[in-house]
């Protein structure tokens, strides 16, 4: 839970210092500006939020890494909720308007996560698992967004870290494979999900692996 707090707070963080004219400028997800971006944002914010207030009283049927899927084929626009994104962040008009709406949105998300008990179950896409599991999950989410948020914006602040340590690990145990000690934790996670195509020497160190990337998550 201390990871998802650090992640998160640090993800706020870099929203909040990106000038108004960079939310025009592309994001790391194919297709969405940074203010597309930002957008999704503040709809992952409520998604917690729900979580939190859904008890479950069944047994947990996953758990921070098969929370995860992997997917076949990257998202292509045509689902509704994907579509819908750039249309909502364009219906907002200012920058300072989606600004705050995370901010807000998103710190009581914050307080809602630190007030949970790691124990509870939640119930969440028709799956249930206690909050610490649920957290956990998101760190990935956070990480992979924050360096999305900054992918084309070279001055703004990275994500910590131990975020991106424990990210990395989260992607090895969902590909049950590890990425080559020689890539960075961004590197790793990158590569991993398809967000950076792997140079000559890190396909080769890559191996068999390589094959089975990108690792496209849902």
């Amino acid at each position: 839970m201390d990871l998802f707090s650090r992640s998160w707070t640090a993800l706020l963080a870099a929203v909040a210092e990106v000038p108004d004219e960079d939310f025009e400028r592309p994001s790391g997800c194919t297709g969405w500006l940074v203010r597309d971006l930002v957008c999704h944002l503040v709809i992952d914010a409520q998604d917690v939020l729900i979580t939190l207030a859904t008890p479950a009283g069944a047994e947990p049927t996953v758990d921070a890494v098969t929370y995860w899927e992997i997917l076949a084929e990257p998202p292509n626009g045509e689902d509704p909720l994907d579509a819908l994104i750039p249309r909502l962040a364009a219906a907002y008009g200012e920058p300072r308007l989606l600004k705050f709406h995370l901010d807000d949105v998103g710190s009581a998300a914050g307080r809602a996560a630190g007030l949970a008990d790691p124990a509870a179950r939640v119930g969440t896409r028709d799956e249930v698992l206690t909050v610490g599991d649920y957290l956990s999950a998101y760190v990935l989410e956070w990480t992979l967004h924050h360096l999305d948020l900054i992918a084309h914006l070279p001055s703004a602040a990275g994500p910590p870290a131990e975020t991106l340590a424990a990210a990395r690990t989260a992607l090895e145990k969902i590909a049950q494979a590890a990425f080559p000690a020689s890539f960075s934790d961004r590197d790793a996670l990158l590569i991993g999900t398809g967000r950076r195509t792997p140079a000559g020497a890190e396909e080769a160190a890559l191996g068999d692996f390589a094959a089975r990337l990108p690792l496209i998550l849902g």
